[in-house]
């Protein structure tokens, strides 16, 4: 659809009297030209759709006030960057499929987290068993094996965090609004085109009847101007055939123009409605993430907590760590005898 206004109307959509034919010399051009002027100045149609006039209507009210709502700011039309025209509407779907990727795209962050976790504990566990420094003795001896045992509790930490982190924070991003979300989207986007689609329809409708009147006018008032100058020997008769076809398409226009207005009005409940149900559906959707990256963050706490707590042990074999009793072990252990050396007798 191509933007255009629409100013060449006979009357407004919801002005029916400025649709009835009017009889032959009843209303003056410049009368009428007044008329179409004003209801020209205070509607316009843009891609088929009709707005008040910013200018010359009261300002209208939002729906939902003081809430930046989908329902109130997604009525008019844009163009993309490559200069298509793109609904308000089908920005909100847009927003709906950006949403899904970027919780799919989260998913795969913490999927790559998870990877590290694992061979983070990994190599711990492998570097825990390395058999370096295992004859230290002593106190110091006992501190030493301590550390490296926690080397192996600490990899087993991180272990049931990635194991946690794929079941509670991953696992849940990757199903949440599974494969029937996109289908959804397309019903919401084909029923809300059929719609506009429809009102394009009737407002083709609408000029076609109005262009339609506007012959059958000019027509009348040819004829009866050639019959008061006496141009013609056309007879009432001929006046009054005409007159019918002009009050016959001025129904005609009417309807179409009901017709029109029904349509647009049905459109506007059902982007009201569906607006507001993708509104919803976007708030259940960030809070969903938030609660899931809460849980990971709470994950992460506990990591630290059990990481903590692996290091208590070691803590407290260093505070006992006494190099004198060392010594007095190691002197039991190695000694060689205690009797010192004395000067040799002649």
């Amino acid at each position: 659809m191509e933007m255009e206004e629409s100013f060449d109307a006979e009357g407004s959509f919801d002005d029916a009297s400025c649709l009835s034919p009017q009889s032959p010399g009843s209303t003056s051009p410049a009368r009428r030209q007044n008329k179409e002027k004003e209801i020209k100045e205070t509607k316009i149609t843009i891609n088929c759709v009709t707005f008040p006039v910013s200018t010359s209507a009261p300002e209208q009210q939002l729906l939902k006030p003081s809430e930046w709502s989908y329902c109130d700011y997604f009525w008019a039309d844009k163009r993309d960057p490559q200069g298509a025209s793109v609904s308000g509407f089908e920005v909100l779907l847009q927003k709906q499929l950006k949403g899904k990727q970027m919780q799919k795209e989260m998913a795969e962050f913490i999927r790559e987290r998870i990877k590290i976790e694992e061979e983070y504990a990994k190599n711990l566990s492998k570097l825990s068993m390395f058999p370096m420094a295992a004859q230290e003795e002593g106190t110091l001896g006992e501190a030493w094996a301590q550390l490296k045992k926690s080397l192996a509790d600490e990899a087993d930490v991180h272990l049931k965090f990635s194991s946690k982190l794929q079941s509670e924070v991953e696992k849940p991003l990757l199903t949440f609004r599974g494969d029937n979300f996109k289908k959804d989207m397309k019903k919401y986007d084909h029923h809300i085109a059929d719609l506009r689609k429809q009102l394009v329809s009737r407002y083709a409708a609408v000029e076609k009847a109005r262009k339609a009147l506007a012959d059958r006018q000019k027509d009348l008032e040819v004829k009866t101007q050639q019959l008061e100058i006496k141009l013609s020997n056309k007879t009432e008769e001929d006046i009054k055939k005409a007159r019918r076809k002009s009050t016959q398409a001025g129904d005609d226009l009417m309807r179409c123009v009901d017709l029109y207005n029904q349509g647009q009005s049905k459109w506007f409940e059902e982007m009201v409605t569906t607006s507001l149900e993708l509104e919803r559906l976007e708030v259940e959707r960030v809070e969903t993430i938030q609660q899931l990256l809460r849980q990971y963050t709470t994950l992460r706490h506990e990591t630290d907590m059990f990481n903590q707590s692996t290091m208590e042990p070691v803590d407290q074999l260093l505070q006992s760590v006494d190099p004198a009793k060392d010594r007095e072990l190691w002197v039991k252990e190695h000694k060689t005898g205690d009797l010192r050396p004395v000067d040799m007798d002649i």
